[in-house]
């Protein structure tokens, strides 16, 4: 089974589930595939949020440790980049910038789960991603 997005002339975009990419194909050239929104026939894919890059592809067709060394690395990176370190003081900071105390920025730390439970009691939205130090990819 294969997911493709799909978008028909009115602009509206949706998901669709098909055997195989052949699938899809005769069932769009037979004018079979409709839009859930306003039933419109005139369909076509479009690129997906999510795609299989073949260059990330080992030999074996798995993606290799180096090339997921580099991916994380980027991750880490990005993370990094973009958010300010507030360390333990992010449930405490989460809350100020929730209740505008202080001014909204991107902020990343660690909590307990004592305070994420409080953190999801005020409806503040947050998400716990492990960032270890930069991976190495020696001998990769």
């Amino acid at each position: 089974m294969i997911a493709f997005d799909l978008r028909c002339d009115q602009d509206h975009t949706f998901e669709a589930w098909f055997q195989d990419g052949q699938a899809y194909e005769t069932q769009r050239e037979k004018g079979l595939l409709t839009c859930p929104v306003c039933g419109s026939n005139r369909v076509k894919k479009i690129p997906s949020a999510v795609a299989v890059c073949k260059r990330y592809m080992g030999k074996d067709g798995c993606t290799s440790k180096a090339v997921l060394s580099e991916v994380l690395n980027n991750i880490y990176t990005i993370v990094k980049e973009n958010t300010e370190d507030v360390g333990a003081a992010f449930a405490q900071e989460a809350l100020k910038i929730h209740y505008g105390v202080i001014e909204s920025r991107n902020i990343r730390g660690v909590t307990t789960p004592d305070e994420e439970k409080i953190l999801k009691e005020e409806g503040i939205s947050f998400m716990k991603i492990p960032i270890p130090e930069k991976i190495s990819t020696k001998g990769h």
